[in-house]
């Protein structure tokens, strides 16, 4: 059997799961093709690369959410097609798809089957926590993105049959956890220079903030701003007294795993992050809505208490890559 897994390289999560996904598929008695489209990861995944296109991505701004102006620029919707129509999607018995547009589209033209092995795929089962906020244009998107014809979901809980606990990656199941002295931040969306004028005002709080914009370490009174290496940041929250970080999903899931408290800030105008944000917020994880200055006392709140989200989140990747491929090679 031929199989190509394709993933979404925009942002770190999809390519944290890739890391311990590739390795399976690989045991398995397959032919396996990687595919990765987009921009704006800051990890890679040490296996060779079949595909590798522009793709569709969402830049992420620098005032809390997605740049709307620079992701317009970005979607050069004449290459995205050529991308589209270039992929030999013929060639491939299975489609495993992490929230990748390119071959999503690739296979709705051929009316071919595409498998969704994604965050997403569990975003939108009709069990998962929804904001109270309707967001119709942002739920279409997202159902519109990468459409699929089975999916197979991973989401803070398991909120229903076909929703598993998230891939918790073995850098993070074989980190020796510690509660030491500094709090460890990744916001994104947000610029060097907004997180730092909040966090500065917390002058007794040592934090170690990485950064998407900034390649260079710079040491600012009490925070440390560096950029992403996938060893440092690792080690960084296994040490750490808690995370700040957005309500995306590997990073709040790792968290959790690793016993951490736990504060998200989800993007603005980004349906997907409200949608966990939701989700965290019914496990008792606190959510603040941005980092402007009349939430300062939330956040001081959160650092001053040591409440803890237990969870339990068992080694089960093999098992559900088994059953997707059972469920889908008959």
């Amino acid at each position: 059997m031929k199989l190509l897994y394709a993933i979404q390289g925009t942002g770190n999560g999809h390519l944290s799961r890739a890391r311990d996904i590739i390795p399976i598929l690989q045991r398995k008695n397959i032919e396996l093709d990687i595919l990765m489209s987009g921009t704006q990861a800051d990890i890679d995944i040490p296996h060779p690369i079949t595909y590798h296109f522009k793709g569709l991505s969402f830049i992420f701004g620098k005032k809390g959410g997605v740049n709307m102006w620079k992701t317009y620029l970005k979607a050069n919707t004449l290459r995205l097609q050529k991308e589209i129509n270039s992929l030999p999607i013929d060639n491939y018995d299975l489609i495993i798809n992490d929230f990748e547009p390119v071959s999503a589209w690739a296979c709705r033209l051929k009316n071919k089957a595409c498998v969704s092995l994604s965050h997403q795929a569990a975003v939108l089962a009709p069990n998962a926590p929804k904001p109270l906020k309707n967001d119709s244009l942002g739920e279409f998107i997202l159902k519109k993105y990468a459409p699929t014809t089975k999916q197979y979901g991973f989401h803070f809980k398991p909120y229903q049959d076909n929703i598993f606990t998230p891939v918790i990656r073995q850098d993070i199941r074989n980190a020796a956890c510690k509660n030491m002295d500094h709090y460890t931040v990744y916001l994104p969306s947000y610029s060097d220079d907004k997180i730092i004028k909040m966090l500065s005002k917390a002058k007794e709080v040592k934090w170690e903030v990485f950064s998407k914009h900034n390649k260079k370490t710079i040491i600012n009174k009490n925070i440390i701003v560096q950029p992403i290496t996938n060893d440092a940041f690792v080690n960084s929250m296994a040490n750490s007294k808690g995370v700040l970080c957005g309500a995306g999903f590997e990073t709040p899931a790792e968290s959790l795993f690793m016993n951490k408290k736990l504060l998200v800030i989800p993007m603005k105008g980004q349906y997907e992050q409200q949608c966990n944000a939701a989700s965290l917020k019914d496990m008792g994880v606190p959510v603040i809505k941005s980092l402007k200055k009349k939430h300062f006392s939330k956040l001081m709140d959160w650092i001053e208490t040591d409440t803890k989200v237990i969870v339990d989140y068992p080694d089960i990747t093999e098992n559900i890559i088994n059953q997707l491929l059972k469920e889908c090679t008959v």
